[in-house]
């Protein structure tokens, strides 16, 4: 049977991206607690601080491993990639996180994508869902580190600039090289004010907005003092707003291969 399996999200540097996965992430926990895997693409490694977890063990770790002590080499190459990266899990609440940390080198990223994308490819199977924090821009897509993907949420600010760079990445996701399978991708605009003129901006792009979250303050005091996202209160205007996007992104994605109908997110007992 067809059914979604990942959402990815991507955009500019800055743009919001991290808050759109962090909050998809709390909503589909919520749904479904226990089945959703988040993923920790980005070498900034921002996903932890937003989730309000301690990563003890990154796969940059692990690939430093491979290359230290003999013995650590032995046990890692002895042992399926799936059964290494369940090791390395951070347990949330109601889901999974792994996370890539940074690279052994500065610049360097081919072997940890590398080790990156076999963990993704191992590890997904085992859960409903999987929600992706990529690299900013478009460079995540052209080394296909994500290769398969359901849903690709491209986050722009309202800057020229922004919407530069999600055009650009959408752009990639749509041409279909380098491997990379993308069903669905839109544009998700972060920041919006009531006092902007949202449609003739993005209008100067061509591309369709799939979503929109607004300029919110409470968002800002959380993101000033580094309080995890999941304590935002479910009911401010930024969790809805991302609730709303995440049902769109199920139900429009899913209608085309007709696995779901409309989904109704409810939050499950305190944890939320």
């Amino acid at each position: 049977m067809d059914s979604i399996k990942t959402i990815a999200v991507t955009g500019k540097g800055g743009a919001g991206k991290t808050v759109l996965a962090t909050l998809l992430i709390r909503w589909l926990a919520a749904k479904y607690p226990g089945e959703i895997l988040a993923i920790d693409a980005d070498s900034a490694s921002s996903l932890p601080y937003t989730l309000g977890l301690q990563v003890k063990r990154t796969v940059s770790e692990v690939r430093r491993d491979l290359l230290g002590k003999q013995q650590a080499k032995d046990e890692l190459n002895a042992a399926p990639t799936r059964n290494v990266m369940k090791k390395i899990l951070t347990p949330g609440p109601g889901f999974d996180l792994l996370a890539m940390g940074r690279p052994e080198e500065p610049g360097c990223f081919c072997a940890v994508n590398e080790l990156l994308r076999f963990g993704i490819d191992s590890l997904i199977k085992d859960y409903r869902l999987a929600v992706i924090d990529g690299e900013a821009g478009p460079e995540q897509l052209n080394r296909r580190v994500i290769k398969n993907i359901d849903v690709l949420l491209v986050v722009a600010d309202m800057s020229a600039r922004s919407l530069e760079t999600a055009a650009g990445i959408i752009k990639v996701a749509r041409s279909a090289e380098h491997g990379i399978s993308v069903r669905r991708a839109g544009l998700i605009v972060n920041r919006v004010r009531g006092d902007e003129p949202l449609s003739d901006l993005v209008g100067k792009t061509g591309l369709n907005i799939f979503g929109s979250i607004p300029e919110d303050d409470l968002l800002n005091s959380f993101d000033r003092s580094n309080r995890p996202l999941l304590e935002l209160p479910l009911d401010s205007p930024v969790p809805l707003a991302v609730k709303t996007i995440l049902e769109r992104a199920l139900s429009d994605a899913a209608a085309r291969s007709g696995v779901y109908g409309t989904i109704a997110i409810v939050p499950y007992g305190n944890t939320l």
